[in-house]
Formats: C-alpha cells, structure tokens, sequence
C-alpha cells in the first residue's frame, strides 16, 4: 500500500500548515511557562496570524490548484476570504484583549481555541470535498462552542453554550445525511465529479433533491437563516462580548464560501430546486429579522436578529444568479460578487458595531444595554459619529458601504426578475431602519445614563477610529472593493 502512496503537495496548504504547528508550540509554551507570562499566548497569536497573512500573500498566483487527492483548493477566492479572515481574527484579538483581561479569561486556551476556530474556516473555505468541508466545519463548531462557555461562572454563557452545542449537533447531522444522500447518488465525495455527475445526469434525481434539502438546512443553520434561527439572539446575547465579536464576523466569510462551494460549484445543477429554498429563506430572514430586532432592549440581541436579516440579504445574492433556463455568465458574476461584496461589507460593520459594544464596556460592567448608549455624544464624540456611521451603513442609509452593499443585490435580484421580493426586502429594510436610527437617536439627544470615561488601550481606539473610517470611505469608493470581488470570483468560477 505504501508502494502506491504519492505525496501531496503542502504548498497551497502553507498557511493551514504553519498555523495549525504554531497552535501546537503555543499549547506546550503554555503548558511550560503556566500563568506567569500570560502575555505569550495573545503575542504569539497575533505573530502567527501576521505569519498566514504572510504566506497566504507569498502563495498568491492567481491558478486554482488542487491538492490532497482534490480534496483541497487554493485558488483566488479562498485567497482573497483567507487574507479578509486573518484580518477580522486580528481585529477580534485587539477589540477583546482588554474586555478578556478585565474578566481573568485572557488564558491561553482562549486564543488557542481561535487559532483553531480560524484553523477551521481556513479549511473550510479551500474545501474542495465534502468530508472536507466537514471537518473544517466541525472544527470551528467545537472550538466555538467551547469559546461561549469560556467563563464558568456565568451561568447565561453555559445555557447559551449548550443551545447552541445541541442545535447545532442537529444541524451537522441534517448536513450530514444531505451529504451521505448525495453521495449515494453520485458515488462521490469531490465536488467538481458531484458536478459531473448531476450535470451528465447519471445520478437519481430524487435522492439528489432530498439531499439537497437537508444539505441546505445545514446551511441555513450555519448562517444563522430562518426558520434555523432560533440560536443566533441567545447565543450572541449568553457568550462574551469577546466572543460574539468572533461569531458575529469571521465566520459569515468562511460560511460564504460553504455556500458557493456545495451549491455553485458542486450543485449547480439543481439550481431550479436551491434557488426556490434560497428565495424563501431570504425574504423570511429579512422580514423576521428587521421585526424582531425592533422589540430588543439589549444591543447584543439587537444585532443578532439584525445579522439574520443581512444574510437574508446575501443568500437575495446568491439566488440571484440564474434567471430561467438559460446561464448568462455575466449575470452570474454580478450576483455572486454583489453576495461576496455583502459579506466583506457585513464583516466590517459587524467587527465595528460589536467594537463599540466591548469599547464601552469596563471590568465588572457590561454595556450591551440600548441605555448604555444614551447620551454617547457627550462623553466621546468621536466614537458617537463612529457608531452613527455604523449604524448608517446597516441601515442601508446613502453613502456608507452598508447602502451599496444592498443596493448591488437588489439590481442583482431585480435583473433575475425577482421584482416582489425585491419590494419586499426593501419594505422590510425601511422598517429595520428604526431600530439602527434609535440607537443614534439615543446617542445624540438623551442625557448620558454613565458619565463614567471611556477606558480603552490606544490599539483599539485607534483600530475602532480606522474601522468607522473604512466603513465611510468604502461608501464613498465603493468600486475598488466591488471590482476586486468580482475580478476575485471571475478567477475561480
């Protein structure tokens, strides 16, 4: 058996190489050192993240290449949403390290389960297989899991630790048995031979279906979608802020490239079926989503139930693709880039608003309520106007990132002919729009409820300032950042 092994080539896998090796010397410094220098672990952290931007920028060739018996892809696109995930992991590191410090939980294993959640959403993005788009899925599940139940005193974190523990055991096994369907269909696990396969029409048809409606619960599930949205409010409401930080951002980047790998480059072919559920679950999270967030009080709750709605808005994107019977190609890129521009917009918006969450928040004092927020203005008039622009942007308010964003996939969906759900995603955003003004509202005209000072390192208010400044100046620039994703997936589609 060894006579016939050939060796894989470890050169598109670089960066998932070197983190996963410098994991393992970061446990057993760790393990050598104890809590006498607690400073180590994020140091090195933040090096290895810097050293997979590095190697990631080293690899760039603009070729797909398939390695690991075509079980991983390193083309442009995996790329591209690596170097934008080393980039939202950093920003979690400099936004949490002083909330984590304050609440004794910068430890070790804390960084360590995010180098292996980031571990995760690497492979899940150079996923070229379906067992292994499972095992980076796994991984950042678990280490996610673990990260929310991180401090043991809180018993909201455990109950919201164990919600999503269950809930989303259900949903790798609904993924799971989609995939064990599909592969009994097809008689493989590579997602460019699934495409074969379903594309010749060799497969049966009717187990491909029932998979596919169990692969995309699983899907929905992992973003966060109606009618799986049960535990995005109690999980970014139970974990800490830290936390929701990370499961609020880098995630919907690794989750992107789950959707575009299963259902555009493995099951296109089926795009009559996926289209419908995607067009369903779209209009349903951006309803349910802008509706719930209106009754919240606490800010966390606030943006969960937003986030449900904006990748309501990207999946919008992504069925946005195909229009009848025939493929244009130029249509396909359109949607598929407006959805990737989304989620880089969603990203940014989402690290802000939760940075401004953790910026206000101080040891033994959580601001997560809407009334930590009144009267911001007077206390820091800076990071009022950068929360403004945040909340500008989600709104969908010209001329921020966030209203370009919408804007691009809505003339996606409207030139596939989806006129009434582009009516209604936009009814249903000019409703959500209060929830954001609010909070801008409060911040301006009502007298401060803590005079407390801001207390905050100068890496976060200088990276918080950059981060409202990005979120302005890709609003009033927005075609660099378009052109780039579309010139990113025109490369590897």
């Amino acid at each position: 058996m060894l006579k016939n092994f050939v060796m894989p080539d470890l050169y598109p896998a670089a960066p998932e190489l070197f983190l996963a090796a410098m994991a393992c010397i970061i446990l057993l410094v760790d393990a050598l050192t104890g809590s006498t220098r607690r400073w180590l672990a994020p140091v090195l952290t933040m090096l290895t993240l810097i050293g997979c931007a590095l190697i990631t920028y080293a690899t760039l060739d603009g070729m797909a290449t398939l390695t690991f018996s075509n079980m991983f892809v390193d083309d442009p696109l995996s790329d591209f949403l690596k170097l934008l995930l080393y980039f939202a992991v950093i920003t979690v590191l400099i936004y949490g390290r002083g909330y984590l410090a304050a609440r004794n939980l910068d430890k070790a294993e804390y960084y360590l389960l995010l180098l292996f959640a980031t571990l995760g959403m690497m492979v899940m993005i150079s996923a070229y297989n379906f067992l292994t788009l499972y095992l980076g899925l796994e991984l950042l599940s678990l280490s996610l899991y673990a990260m929310v139940a991180i401090d043991r005193d809180s018993s909201r974190a455990t109950e919201a630790a164990m919600k999503y523990f269950v809930l989303g055991a259900l949903a790798s096994g609904l993924l799971l048995y989609g995939m064990s369907m599909i592969y009994g269909a097809t008689g493989t696990l590579e997602l460019g031979r699934v495409a074969q396969a379903v594309h010749e029409g060799v497969a049966n048809r009717t187990i491909l279906v029932f998979g596919l409606v169990f692969l995309v619960s699983g899907i929905a599930f992992k973003l966060g979608v109606v009618p799986f949205h049960m535990w995005i409010p109690d999980v970014y409401h139970g974990a800490p802020t830290a936390v929701t930080l990370l499961i609020s951002s880098a995630p919907k980047l690794a989750a992107f490239a789950m959707v575009l790998r299963l259902l555009v480059s493995g099951l296109f072919g089926l795009v009559e079926h996926w289209q419908i559920m995607l067009m369903l679950m779209a209009v349903l999270s951006i309803g349910v989503g802008n509706l719930a967030a209106i009754a919240q009080t606490n800010i966390k709750r606030m943006l969960g139930y937003s986030a449900i709605s904006h990748m309501g808005f990207m999946l919008l994107a992504l069925m946005s693709g195909v229009v009848g019977a025939e493929i244009d190609p130029i249509a396909l890129i359109n949607a598929y880039s407006s959805a990737l521009y989304y989620s880089v917009s969603y990203v940014l918006m989402s690290l802000g608003a939760f940075g401004m969450v953790l910026l206000l928040s101080r040891s033994g004092y959580e601001a997560e309520s809407l009334e930590d927020f009144k009267g911001l203005n007077k206390r820091s008039p800076w990071f009022a106007l950068v929360m403004a622009v945040l909340m500008f942007s989600m709104a969908g308010i010209p001329f921020f990132v966030g209203f370009f964003a919408k804007f691009s996939v809505l003339l996606a969906a409207v030139a596939a002919g989806h006129i009434v759900v582009v009516v209604l995603a936009v009814m249903f955003s000019l409703i959500g729009a209060f929830y954001y003004l609010r909070v801008v509202k409060l911040m301006y005209f009502d007298n401060p409820v803590d005079g407390a000072p801001i207390q905050a390192g100068f890496d976060m208010r200088l990276l918080m300032s950059l981060n409202g400044l990005a979120v302005a100046a890709f609003g009033l620039f927005p075609d660099a950042l378009m052109m780039l994703c579309t010139e990113t997936l025109v490369r590897s589609l």
